[in-house]
């Protein structure tokens, strides 16, 4: 029997993902041919913010690629748009005069960026954000331009604005609303939105309305409603989107907003069907990817002519990191007469969250900051739980009866539409015991991974007692399926000697790695090897390859150390002096006790260090940044220890050395902590008699307090603990993972437990000391090469690797 013959219009997230539903079903039924507009194969566009922000590559976020569509039998036309359907002898036509028979066909269209109708739109450094192309396009202005202006302060305008001052632009967020995210957060939340943003570098024009493009032929800025100008070398338009239905409309295919869609993702032409941002259900068009995969699900059984329930809607729900900030919403987020709300602001943790009520039942929720109730609130929205039942949450066992009272309908991961049934299923009908295995299958937890604690609970459910805790482990990135620990163990075991090597013999999946794992990489090769290994600058992030922080005008600030947050006269002059020969824009006192000089050109900066002729504070590294002190015992009423001797001390020995992450320490000299040792990576308080030794805190967005490891009684046995601390760090923790982070991951107990054995600290110090003996002072080595100054500070662009 002769296959019949499907199409699909889009090459899109949602269209392909009912064209694996279908294969899934039946996958030898039918002849499946798929037009995409763009010359590349399906990949996923939640993820293009990573891509412009340096965190990621095209190929990492590539979902099929062109082997997926061999295997399957599949023909692409990409490159080639769809220009009319001839709906009565179905057949396609394309922009390539081709023709194309169908006996089903699916418009997945999706939806296309709205440009604003004011005069200068169509001036060159006006773009969107909505594809790779666009992604290329903002990167490569990047280069030789500085200034940015970004319209629209929804998602996608400021995913743009992080990546465009990740790429080292000055950039201007304009938002018509008074406040951030007004469609997904409140009043309340887009304020702390705003003012987080500002601190990272965004600058914020709200309540304003964008008159035109100034400039003649290319971007020279923008004029508002108001009269007000700013200059910019690029405007990027991220106000929203509209379902793309020219080619429907002119096929004479019903179309309001969206192409109209029943239940059953039919349109009102017989074997028509759309699905996704082209779709218009019950007079909604749903942008999210949760609706559109669901859409997916339930159009895929009607083409292969199953039963199946129908599609009734979605309750919108939005999970995301926004600049490092974590931020939910569900349902609704705006208070009536009718919909109260319980309200928890806590300023010093920079959390928010609201919970709606309607009718004594939950009805949406608001979230920043701090996520972790959002899928138990989206579950409880869901079904329309009672609001006592949201009360009494905290007094069960929250992760597992979670999931236990979830339906099989439920979504899981909102990013790719993968609901609790999907996952059961696939650890059922093949074997899946990990995470990782449950991403490589289902796709859960592949894009945000904001959901692998409820993937691991779903194993756990449904394994029960085959369930192994110890059997979960993550991948260091998506070019391959070893966990870090597997990495270094092969690369002690085999020898590996330098990436390309390692990614070789390993077997990775990219040729080249992504910038995820690159910089892992000669981390733990550098850590494995401290002697004979030569560190690969080119897998270094932008600001440890130039030893200086880029800021968002695109010069730098130079930070030189001051050991112990101690100076002198003729430091402070150095200073001022180069403040003044090069034009130092801002001359800053860090909270590291140190000073920052703002505002260098790249080109200046081995001038400026060999000026300054001080060591490099470290302030870009991933190693020790400070040893902040307090006054201490010699001028202090209160001190009872010498603090700046021994941070001056430790600062010195452990300057410079490599870590998974930045290290902060400090050292106070009595319990009132005036060096703020309680909420330090390691911070050292001194008692009488004795040194107090702290771990594993964190004074950033997740704040920790430290942990009491021992005490001690003279300064020299604080160097060996610490030490032994910082190397057992480098050595057991993931490449960007904080020592907060760490210490709860691997366990205090265990920790102190190392720590405590006096043989493993001696020989964790005998490492860690291999390590410090080969290490170079980076401003010194840079002034006295004429060809590092050349090849990095006169000729190299920067490149599109963010800082983390």
């Amino acid at each position: 029997m002769s296959k019949q013959k499907l199409a699909l219009i889009g090459n899109g997230m949602a269209g392909v993902r009912c064209i694996e539903e279908i294969l899934k079903i039946q996958p030898e039924r039918f002849e499946v041919t798929v037009f995409g507009s763009e010359p590349h194969p399906n990949y996923d566009r939640i993820q293009l913010s990573n891509v412009l922000q340096g965190a990621t590559t095209i190929d990492d976020i590539t979902i099929n690629d062109w082997n997926w569509y061999k295997e399957n039998n599949i023909t692409l036309f990409s490159g080639e748009t769809v220009t009319n359907i001839d709906t009565t002898k179905q057949i396609i036509y394309s922009d390539a005069n081709r023709e194309v028979a169908y006996d089903r066909l699916i418009l997945a269209t999706g939806s296309i960026p709205f440009i604003l109708p004011i005069k200068g739109a169509d001036k060159k450094g006006v773009t969107a954000f909505r594809n790779i192309e666009d992604c290329e396009k903002m990167i490569e202005y990047s280069k030789n331009n500085k200034k940015a202006a970004v319209i629209g302060g929804g998602l996608l305008g400021l995913e743009a604005a992080r990546g465009l001052l990740n790429l080292g632009m000055q950039v201007d967020v304009i938002h018509l609303s008074e406040y951030l995210m007004d469609r997904q957060l409140d009043p309340a939340a887009g304020k702390m939105l705003q003012r987080e943003l500002e601190s990272q570098g965004m600058n914020f024009y709200l309540g304003k309305q964008t008159q035109e493009v100034l400039g003649e032929i290319d971007v020279k800025g923008l004029r508002f409603s108001d009269g007000e100008e700013i200059s910019a070398d690029l405007v990027v338009m991220a106000v929203g989107i509209k379902p793309n239905v020219a080619m429907a409309k002119n096929s004479c295919i019903p179309v309001n907003r969206g192409i109209i869609v029943n239940d059953y993702m039919e349109t009102r032409i017989s074997n028509i069907f759309a699905v996704g941002e082209c779709a218009e259900h019950r007079e909604m068009v749903y942008g999210l990817v949760a609706p559109l995969y669901e859409q997916g699900k339930v159009l895929a059984k009607r083409i292969c002519g199953l039963e199946s329930k129908a599609y009734e809607g979605s309750v919108l729900s939005t999970k995301l990191k926004i600049s490092g900030v974590d931020v939910f919403s569900a349902g609704e987020i705006f208070e009536d007469e009718q919909a109260k709300s319980i309200k928890e602001f806590n300023e010093w943790n920079g959390t928010y969250k609201k919970v709606m009520i309607r009718n004594g039942k939950i009805s949406g929720a608001v979230l920043f900051g701090d996520t972790k109730e959002s899928n138990t609130l989206l579950s409880m929205i869901n079904k329309n739980a009672d609001v006592s039942e949201y009360l009494n949450v905290g007094t069960s066992e929250p992760s597992v009866s979670l999931v236990t009272s979830m339906s099989n309908e439920e979504i899981i991961c909102g990013c790719n539409g993968v609901t609790k049934g999907d996952i059961v299923t696939a650890i059922e009908s093949n074997g899946l015991t990990s995470i990782e295995e449950v991403k490589g299958c289902t796709s859960a937890s592949r894009s945000c991974g904001g959901c692998k604690p409820l993937v691991g609970d779903i194993l756990e459910l449904t394994l029960g007692a085959d369930f192994s805790k110890s059997n979960q482990k993550e991948s260091i990135c998506t070019c391959t399926t070893l966990s870090r620990d597997e990495v270094v163990a092969e690369i002690r075991e085999k020898n590996l000697t330098h990436t390309r090597e390692v990614m070789n013999v390993l077997g990775w999946n990219t040729s080249d790695g992504c910038s995820k794992c690159k910089p892992a990489l000669n981390y733990y090769l550098g850590m494995i090897h401290p002697v004979d290994y030569e560190d690969e600058k080119e897998s270094r992030y932008v600001n440890e390859r130039l030893h200086a922080n880029i800021q968002k005008d695109g010069t730098f600030s130079v930070v030189p150390r001051m050991y112990g947050g101690v100076t002198n006269p003729d430091q402070l002059r150095k200073i001022a002096n180069v403040a003044d020969k090069y034009n130092v824009k801002l001359l800053k006192v860090t909270g590291g006790q140190r000073i920052d000089l703002f505002g260098v050109e790249k080109e200046d900066l081995p001038s400026v260090w060999a000026d300054l002729d001080m060591p490099s504070g470290y302030a870009y590294g991933k190693t020790l940044r400070t040893v902040k002190t307090c006054v201490g015992e010699n001028f202090c009423r209160f001190g009872t220890q010498d603090s700046i001797g021994l941070g001056i001390a430790m600062e010195k020995k452990f300057e410079r050395v490599g870590t998974p992450h930045k290290v902060k320490m400090a050292v106070s000299a009595c319990p009132r902590n005036c060096a703020e040792s309680g909420i330090k990576d390691l911070g050292v308080v001194g008692v009488d008699g004795a040194w107090e030794i702290y771990i594993g805190g964190n004074g950033g967005t997740h704040l920790r307090a430290a942990e009491l490891l021992c005490k001690v009684k003279t300064s020299d046995e604080v160097i060996e603990i610490t030490g032994a601390y910082i190397q057992h760090y480098r050595e057991t923790a993931n490449y960007l993972e904080r020592t907060s982070f760490w210490v709860e991951r691997v366990g205090f107990d265990t920790i102190k437990e190392i720590i405590g054995d006096k043989q493993k600290r001696m020989e964790l110090n005998q490492r860690l000391d291999e390590a410090l003996s080969v290490l170079q002072e980076p401003w010194k080595e840079i002034i006295e090469s004429n060809a590092i100054q050349t090849g990095l500070f006169q000729k190299v662009k920067i490149p599109a690797i963010s800082n983390k």
